[in-house]
């Protein structure tokens, strides 16, 4: 598997993954009926850079890394990861996670933040912590969630920089 930049060409990929994923509801606080031009300005125009892994010519993942502030608080990264359905458990995201921690530091970034980890994705939750990133917050009832109603969502974090 490789991980490159997205091109626009394959923004019909990433709409493959990101479509289901938005629209189930369960872990992205975009709304379920994002039309395919506002995901590709959410995905590819917003964002300082996105990239794909790809693995035989098919795209398995995918995701953005922009800054999470402006002004005094853009030197802390801000990214966002979705793996396709039939690509999930064969270590896609932490593939991604780990580049998109060395490409924060190659465009300056000191620290990575995650806004808003939903904290019934336990998946995710437990992927970033065995990466390093902490807690640092919980926001209770934050997220309403389709199945289970109003969850909380975690801001998680990780320093960087030596």
């Amino acid at each position: 598997m490789m991980i490159r930049e997205a091109a626009e060409a394959d923004f019909g990929a990433i709409w493959n993954i990101f479509h289901p994923i938005v629209k189930a509801g369960t872990t992205y606080a975009f709304n379920p009926d994002t039309t395919k031009d506002e995901a590709f300005n959410l995905w590819m125009n917003q964002p300082r850079r996105t990239f794909v892994a790809e693995e035989n010519g098919e795209i398995l993942g995918t995701y953005y890394i922009k800054a999470n502030q402006a002004g005094p608080g853009s030197h802390i990264a801000n990214c966002g990861y979705m793996v396709g359905k039939n690509a999930q458990g064969k270590g896609i995201a932490t593939k991604m996670c780990e580049h998109s921690q060395e490409v924060a530091l190659l465009l300056g970034f000191k620290g990575m933040q995650f806004n808003s980890v939903v904290s019934t994705n336990t998946r995710a939750v437990a992927l970033w912590k065995s990466l390093g990133f902490e807690t640092i917050g919980t926001l209770p009832k934050a997220f309403e969630h389709p199945q289970d109603g109003y969850v909380d969502a975690h801001v998680m974090f990780k320093w960087l920089a030596a």
